[in-house]
């Protein structure tokens, strides 16, 4: 379980990374439900990135969510991704 969030994890930093401006002011939260069925990632960017991350119609976000929550559900883990900017968390 922890190998797969670690790897989520990696995942997000390196598929958002190049897409911001301010990669070094990113960061990842990782929340888990008690009973481990569930984990919550928050990716807290700067305001401006944030657009960045979403896209247009937020396509870009969707892809990004859609390759998270299957790589959970290979596992059997749900997996939700929110992207936030600092002044929202």
């Amino acid at each position: 379980m922890q190998q797969l969030i670690e790897s989520i994890g990696k995942y997000l930093l390196a598929v958002v990374s190049p897409l911001i401006e301010h990669p070094d002011t990113a960061e990842l939260r990782v929340a888990q439900t008690e009973d481990g069925e569930s984990v919550r990632f928050r990716l807290l960017l700067d305001q401006g990135d944030v657009a960045r991350v979403i896209g247009r119609n937020g396509m870009t976000a969707s892809a990004i969510r859609s390759l998270a929550k299957a790589a959970g559900e290979k596992q059997g883990i749900k997996v939700v991704v929110h992207i936030l900017s600092r002044e929202e968390a």
